[in-house]
């Protein structure tokens, strides 16, 4: 009686043991082919069949990309029984995307983690001329608002271009004004057919600009001789220092801007006040360091003590001081002082000002 018994046990375990679910998919990769951006969302089903003895549970699937969505059936699948997993392929944004994307599967049965595979390409979709040309100033839509030059050298003129295009059905002449000295703008055809794209000619002369750093020019844009409302052109450059002449005996010699520590806290200050900061340096070098420029952030001025441009000498020292209006800031506030200096390491040096800002002394 107690073999039988035993045998009836080692039968049961042997049962549940070999009772598991066993996943097979219809097939493992699925070629979306070529398709526009337009098209929208690709989907694919993949069917997923439990092959085994006991139920198969879909615990999880990660996407490898945020493009990707995947679904499935969350209900455990019976055995013999099917369900199944959607990929869902977003091209929004991907035009011209050859892609290879992957869903890693997670379930109860062995082996637990599962890869598919889906693919495709995406022919980008014709962008329309508001898509082309971003910024609208009346009858004329531009390329962008901003036209910039990026990094330009004190001794060089730089030219950039941009597209513009008339999208009324009359001619229209396209001029600017405010233009400051350094800077030439005009529109090459001046006057613009019907339809007609043109170039918006851009020459900056950074030999006539005295300032440096990043500088932004705001210019009035003229259709047909008439000033145009709220239409505005923009345009910036960084103006920095011409090291492309210097030997490796210039850079041996040349002078060094050295600051022991480039951020003063003045800690906790009440609003509507001003608060003043020094930031003193060193010229470690072996020639004279001039301070080209000093520029701030707004809520801030900043000013080289003594004569601005005037060399100092090696191992001379100087300072910069700031002066700080709280105005109306409330809790944490860091203001942002650029100088520009003749040290072909550090031609512009980022100084920082913190203050904790709280509330205006009360007065009687």
């Amino acid at each position: 009686m107690k073999k039988l018994f035993l045998f009836i046990q080692a039968i049961a375990i042997s049962a549940v043991v070999v009772a598991q679910p066993v996943l097979k998919f219809s097939e493992q990769e699925h070629n979306f082919g070529t398709f526009k951006e337009e098209a929208g969302p690709q989907k694919y089903d993949f069917i997923v069949t439990n092959t085994g003895t006991a139920p198969l549970v879909i615990q999880n699937i990660v996407a490898s990309c945020g493009c990707t969505t995947p679904e499935w059936t969350k209900e455990p699948i019976s055995s013999g029984g099917t369900g199944k997993i959607t990929a869902i392929y977003d091209p929004a944004n991907r035009g011209g995307e050859k892609f290879t994307k992957s869903l890693t599967v997670y379930t109860n049965a062995k082996p637990e983690i599962q890869t598919l595979y889906i693919k495709g390409e995406v022919i980008p979709h014709e962008k329309t001329i508001e898509e082309l040309f971003t910024y609208q100033a009346g009858p004329v839509r531009f390329e962008s608002i901003h036209l910039a030059f990026t990094n330009i050298k004190k001794t060089e003129k730089k030219i950039r271009v941009m597209q513009l295009i008339n999208t009324s059905s009359e001619p229209v002449k396209v001029e600017f004004d405010q233009v400051p000295p350094y800077l030439s703008l005009r529109v090459n055809p001046e006057t613009l057919k019907p339809g007609q794209k043109g170039l918006v000619e851009g020459t900056y002369d950074a030999t006539k600009n005295s300032g440096w750093g990043n500088i932004t020019e705001t210019v009035r844009i003229k259709i047909n001789g008439v000033l145009q409302q709220d239409a505005y052109y923009y345009v910036s450059a960084n103006l920095v220092e011409d090291f492309s002449k210097m030997t490796r005996e210039d850079m041996e010699k040349a002078p060094v801007f050295n600051i022991a520590d480039p951020t003063v806290d003045l800690g906790k200050i009440p609003g509507s006040i001003t608060k003043e900061a020094e930031f003193t340096f060193t010229n470690s070098g072996k020639s004279d360091l001039i301070v080209r420029y000093v520029r701030s952030t707004c809520g801030c001025t900043a000013v080289q003590q003594g004569q601005t441009g005037v060399g100092i000498k090696p191992g001379e020292s100087s300072s910069i001081k700031a002066v700080f209006s709280s105005g109306t800031y409330k809790g944490p506030v860091t203001k942002t002082i650029y100088v520009y200096t003749n040290d072909p390491k550090k031609s512009e040096v980022v100084l920082m000002l913190k203050a904790e800002v709280g509330d205006p002394v009360a007065t009687k």
